[in-house]
Parts: structure tokens; sequence; C-alpha cells
């Protein structure tokens, strides 16, 4: 990353122990989840995610392959190849269908695992790739460790607070910005909380050209902010979470190297936070899991948020 420290930056240590992969998702706990899921008002539900399609946005410029889906059974194919040796009576019973995808993990709506970010050799809480890191993957702190997440959710609408669509390219959303859009909105931040930022990307997706380069999003002072503030998760509308390119000439992405690295905290990226913001609710329910794949460096998620009854 062209690190330029007199002093090598260190990984974050857990507070919850040498062992710990789950860092600041360690606040979630039975009582908490009880007590936001008593508040749900089950009567809609917010889908904070984007549909995966084959020409889709993804991080092909940066050598990740592009999302691609294809069919390894048809119901036609099956009788004519007879691979499972079931031929005719395949169609018979069932029209067996079948398919396979490749995909960047950090492709679409996702979220980034604690090791997808570190110092040198070292992710947070101090493990070592010389130890943890095999051929495959990560050994610790994969997406598997990422705990399903159940807690109270807020909306930080900067684009609306600032009156525009959506934030300028390279925007950087400040503390100021986090500050004035809580109380515009009447809404605190609370230990445990998932903080949701909003600068418009997303309004523009499918649109790659538009959504992806040169994002708003937030800066490292309100990245420290926020973590400060004991939050489990932070999640925006555009592809890095915080704006690009970074005004720190020692560190290519800061926010993921603090947030990841030395705090603990997943992000999520490319969410669809329109409908939240549309229909103004700025305190829900967030509810969401990653696919547990062992090692991984971020899964795709399918964020939903419920309102919350008064």
């Amino acid at each position: 990353m062209g690190l330029k420290y007199d002093t090598p930056p260190k990984a974050g240590k857990s507070p919850w122990g040498p062992e710990d992969q789950k860092g600041q998702l360690n606040r979630i706990d039975s009582k908490s989840r009880e007590t936001i899921m008593a508040r749900i008002d089950g009567r809609h539900v917010y889908d904070l995610s984007v549909d995966y399609f084959v020409g889709m946005p993804s991080f092909q410029a940066a050598g990740d392959p592009a999302y691609q889906m294809w069919m390894t059974h048809t119901p036609r194919g099956t009788i004519v190849d007879n691979l499972n040796g079931q031929g005719a009576r395949n169609n018979m019973c069932c029209g067996y269908s079948g398919d396979v995808i490749l995909m960047y993990t950090h492709t679409g709506t996702h979220i980034d695992s604690l090791n997808h970010f570190g110092y040198g050799r070292e992710i947070y809480n101090g493990y070592d790739a010389d130890e943890h890191l095999g051929s495959r993957g990560w050994q610790k702190n994969g997406s598997e460790q990422i705990v399903p997440i159940v807690t109270r959710g807020v909306l930080l609408d900067i684009a609306t607070l600032r009156g525009v669509d959506c934030l300028s390219p390279s925007y950087g959303v400040t503390i100021k910005d986090c500050q004035e859009a809580m109380q515009k909105q009447g809404v605190d931040i609370q230990e445990g909380d998932v903080v949701l930022v909003r600068t418009g990307r997303m309004r523009y997706w499918p649109d790659g050209s538009k959504v992806f380069g040169d994002s708003p999003g937030i800066t490292l002072e309100a990245a420290k902010w926020l973590t400060a503030q004991n939050i489990v998760v932070i999640g925006a509308d555009n592809e890095a979470v915080e704006h690009t390119p970074s005004r720190h000439d020692d560190n290519w992405l800061p926010v993921h190297n603090h947030l990841l690295t030395e705090a603990g905290v997943p992000q999520i990226e490319c969410l669809n936070l329109e409908e939240l913001a549309r229909d103004k609710v700025y305190e829900f329910a967030f509810i969401g899991a990653p696919i547990r794949l062992r090692g991984a460096t971020g899964s795709p998620l399918r964020p939903l948020a419920f309102p919350l009854r008064s």
C-alpha cells in the first residue's frame, strides 16, 4: 500500500482477549437482540441489498473476476447427455436445472471481514500471516466469524443534509456532517449500533460509471469518531465506505485500516439506502448475516431494516 510511516503501525488488540476473532461484534448479545426485536414493526421491511447479475458493476479494474453465472444442468440437456443417469425420467418428474456462480467476494452488497486489511503481515488482534495465512486463505478473522447481526441501526443521510441528490465526487464526510445529520434527523448513536451513511451514489445503480470511482464517503477523522462510540458495524452506499482517493499519502485506504485492522469493526459496502432515505426511516432494527465462507475476506450480505414502534 505504499506505507511511509516512520514507525510501522500495529494492528489493534481485541479487548475480548488474544483468541478473539469477532471484534466489536462481541457487543451484540442476547439482551441487545431481545431489546431491538421487541420493538420491530413488522408491517414493512426494507431490503438494503442489490441484486446480482451478469454485467453488474464489479472490481474488474483491480484484476478481480466479474460476476458470472452459467447453467450446469438444463431440462433438455440432461436428457441428451444423461450425465446423472436419469435420462428422460429427469424431465418427467422435476425438469432438473442447476447453475454455478463465480464472483469476487467483494461484489455487490457485501461485508468486509477483519482479515481484509492489515499492517504488513499482521491483521486485527495480532494474527500474523506467517502463522495464520495458508495457501488458500486466512485461518483467522474470516467471514465465518461474523455473527448474525441483529441490532439497532441508524441512517445518516448526508446527501439530503447537504441538499443534493448525491454528494460530489471524493466528498469527505466529516464529523460535523454526521453530527448535523443526527441533529436534523433527531437520532443519536448508541453502543452496539450499526451506522449507515448515505452519499446518494446508489441512486445511479447499476451504472458502474456513476456508482464507482472517486467516491464520496467518510473521512478518517469521522471513522475514528464513530468507532469511539462503540458501534459494531459501519456501512455506506458506495464502493469503499470511505471517500476516495484518500488525502493520506501514506495509506491507500486509511479508513479500511482503521476500521478493520485497528478497531475490529466490519464494514458493509454497496448498500441500497434509497428507500430508507425516501421514507425518512432513520432508526430501525438491522438484521443481516454473511455466508459463512471460512477464511474469506468478505462475503455477500442481504441486510434488512425494520422500522421500530415508538
